[in-house]
């Protein structure tokens, strides 16, 4: 799987999981729920540092040239499906 791709998946369920995590924590009277904005938004900062990384680790698209025709596929003999007869002469 693409990197890029994994962590735009897991970033919304990560912040998810620390949501829950810190709400834990609030009940057990460890950390403040309304103090730990901070952390939201270190956890959101590196996932999206850690995506545009991927996003500078991948190569360029390749654009076709300008004006150039769009190429037909080659028949092929035959398919999985319906066998094409050829021509004797």
């Amino acid at each position: 799987m693409n990197p890029y791709l994994f962590i735009h998946r897991i970033k919304w369920p990560a912040m998810l999981l620390v949501f829950g995590i810190t709400a834990l924590l609030d009940e057990y009277d460890v950390i403040s729920y309304g103090r730990s904005w901070p952390l939201y938004l270190i956890v959101f900062g590196v996932l999206m540092l850690a995506e545009r990384a991927f996003i500078a680790q991948m190569p360029p698209p390749v654009y076709p040239a300008t004006g150039a025709t769009p190429t037909t596929p080659q028949a092929t003999s035959s398919t999985s499906i319906v066998p094409v007869q050829e021509e004797r002469r």
